[in-house]
């Protein structure tokens, strides 16, 4: 008897079995501690600082995306700020399995913000808030949503095998390579660094990837209209592969000008239904289903013995003398915009299907050059633009980066997630092409400097650069067949760097030929301005320790203690009375105070009735709790801050901190 295998691939580090935590708001030092540490467990208030909109510019193209009001920026540790989005009711209703992309570029995976850790503690570090961070994150996200995971070499091979671990090595898609730099370094002692990667993985197999539009340089010259057609098409085969499973696909046509018989070539089939082929041939001459007793030659081309080939297949024959069938094909071939199954030369016995030319965009690719998408020389200057005065962060991003991005993951009103803000470009690009966002930067400076003026000037409509307009090379008169505006100018360049001090030449060929191949540079704006975002904060903590002991914080009081609570429970805060939330058939009661008997009598004066109530307090008088489940069934009365952390370590025993605990009704 074979003994069944146990265990699974996975990665291990230092403290894994641990949770990350941000000692400092506001700062980027970390300590390892249980993943029932109250710090980590709860969850923090979002407070609105302000709002920043602009109404839709007039006499803004109509193609365009509406550009969209319904986005966050948050200032805050992004621990925080995604558990707030998940739990808190009033933003997982909007957000909870509904982000299409998130895209998180970490600003620790350089190796800077760890300087004063030892090697092994600085990976440990990375790996535990990327695996924090991605359980955070996946219930956001939606079934057909992606997470793009933007690093460097120094962790991405531990990256992928922390992903597969969390996310599932069948939803990974890609690694894109993006080239951030275009020349080498000359001060390296050993390799010029040239790209950066991207890891992408899917939530569900639901994801699909939009299409690129497709490239002026494609190969598209096979493409033509030989019989006036009016969609360009070329030649491509009428057979398929398989002809041993697919017997009765295998059968004879005659040629209606030569009368011979064509088949398809050993281990190969016709490649659609007979009926079609028999009325793309009607289209020539007259046919007709006839059993011509070919078992032997079919079974040749399938593979096995007459005897086993499918009998009675019947060919696709003439039903008119040759001479009559011959005289009605060329002139079918003559009359032009032949059928879909043609003959590129009549007296040849080949039959080819049109295949025609469908801008269906190309498949995304692994490899983006910076030409395409900017390097970080790019990303830079756009900083440099925005903020003349400021020192431009170290790695910014361009913004045509992000453009393809988004553009291959989602569509305009879409939710965009990037809980690393950084300089704002995720969230400045997803908002100039229609997207809706959220976006979380730990550092208050960063914030105040950078990513809310960067993202103000984006609603303003005062920022002209990045992908705020396209250009496009174009013909300036009609090119060449089959020239594309691209090559005409790259022809243009170096018949110029040929023909420079070369006085010998024929100036009127040179003017000629400058002139048939002279292009412009078209540049259109994609956005105007438009929309609004609003700022939030994450609050501080409820709690306080003190000496060891873990108390709630002075600001804790009253309506704020109730709100606080709240979402900790993962209830809307809506005060009704005295009623904090309400959920089903369960009401919630937080006293700043003592609850004793006379309290939960008065409270139970006001439940309705068929509903129960769980009352949260600082103080609990001996007896009170017995009283209200004796009175109503399934009510409760716990201690604030006690039974708080109680519920944290209830829910660290069961799995990470960052799971949303489901309350029944």
């Amino acid at each position: 008897m074979v003994s069944k295998h146990t265990g699974r691939l996975e990665l291990t580090w230092t403290d894994k079995e641990k949770t990350l935590l941000s000692t400092g708001d506001g700062q980027y030092d970390y300590t390892f501690v249980d993943p029932s540490d109250y710090r980590v467990s709860e969850v923090r208030l979002l407070h609105a600082v302000d709002r920043v909109e602009a109404p839709t510019p007039e006499g803004r193209p109509e193609d365009l995306p509406e550009p969209t009001d319904d986005n966050l920026l948050i200032t805050g540790d992004a621990m925080h700020a995604l558990d707030a989005l998940a739990k808190i009711p009033e933003y997982s209703e909007k957000y909870l399995g509904k982000v299409k992309l998130v895209y998180i570029d970490p600003p620790f995976n350089t190796g800077q913000a760890f300087t004063n850790y030892e090697d092994n503690i600085e990976h440990s570090i990375w790996l535990t808030m990327l695996r924090d961070r991605l359980r955070q994150i996946l219930p956001l996200l939606a079934r057909d949503g992606s997470i793009w995971v933007h690093l460097d070499d120094v962790e991405v091979h531990r990256c992928r095998a922390v992903m597969d671990e969390e996310l599932g090595p069948e939803n990974f898609l890609a690694e894109v390579v993006w080239q951030k730099a275009t020349s080498p370094r000359n001060d390296t002692t050993g390799f010029s660094v040239s790209h950066d990667s991207l890891l992408v993985y899917r939530k569900t197999d639901q994801w699909s990837p939009n299409r690129m539009k497709r490239l002026a340089s494609s190969n598209t010259s096979r493409y033509r209209s030989r019989d006036g057609d009016p969609v360009p098409w070329r030649d491509g085969d009428a057979t398929a592969g398989k002809a041993a499973t697919n017997h009765p696909m295998v059968y004879a046509i005659q040629h209606p000008v030569t009368g011979g018989l064509m088949y398809p070539t050993p281990g190969r089939c016709w490649g659609k239904a007979q009926s079609w082929f028999l009325d793309q041939m009607n289209e020539y001459a007259k046919y007709e289903l006839r059993d011509i007793g070919d078992e032997e030659r079919r079974a040749v081309i399938c593979g096995t013995t007459p005897d086993e080939v499918r009998a009675g297949v019947p060919a696709i024959m003439l039903a008119e003398p040759l001479e009559d069938a011959a005289k009605s094909a060329r002139a079918r071939h003559e009359a032009g915009q032949w059928p879909d199954l043609v003959f590129l030369d009549l007296n040849k016995e080949r039959l080819q299907r049109k295949k025609h030319l469908a801008d269906e965009g190309r498949v995304p690719e692994t490899l983006w050059f910076a030409s395409d998408v900017g390097g970080s020389l790019r990303g830079k200057n756009q900083i440099r633009d925005l903020f003349p005065d400021l020192h431009a962060f170290a790695t910014p991003k361009p913004e045509e980066l992000l453009q393809r991005v988004i553009h291959i993951a989602t569509d305009p009103g879409d939710i965009v997630l990037d809980c690393y803000a950084g300089s704002g470009t995720t969230a400045a690009v997803a908002h100039k092409m229609g997207c809706r966002w959220v976006t979380a930067e730990l550092l208050p400076a960063t914030v105040s400097r950078y990513t809310k003026p960067r993202l103000t000037r984006v609603v303003k409509g005062d920022d002209p650069g990045g992908v705020t307009t396209s250009s496009e090379r174009v013909a300036a008169a009609a090119l060449p067949d089959g020239v594309t505006p691209d090559e005409a100018q790259e022809f243009n360049r170096l018949l110029n760097k040929v023909a420079n001090g070369q006085g010998d030449l024929d100036t009127d060929t040179l003017k000629a030929l400058r002139k048939l191949t002279k292009t412009k540079v078209e540049t259109s704006t994609l956005w105007h301005g438009g929309g609004g975002f609003t700022h939030l904060e994450v609050g501080p903590s409820m709690f306080e320790d003190v000496d060891g002991m873990v108390l709630l914080a002075d600001w804790a009081t009253q309506g704020e203690l109730a709100e606080a609570m709240c979402a900790q429970l993962e209830v809307t805060y809506a005060p009704d009375g005295i009623f904090a939330a309400k959920e089903g058939t369960v009401r919630y009661v937080v006293v700043d105070g003592l609850v004793g008997e006379s309290t939960v009598r008065s409270i139970l004066d006001q439940l309705p009735d068929g509903q129960i109530v769980e009352v949260w307090a600082t103080q609990v008088a001996d007896g009170a709790a017995d009283l209200l489940r004796k009175e109503r069934k399934g009510s409760r009365l716990e201690a604030i801050p006690d039974s708080v952390l109680d519920r944290y370590r209830r829910k660290a025993s069961n799995g990470s901190p960052f799971k949303k605990e489901k309350t029944s009704e």
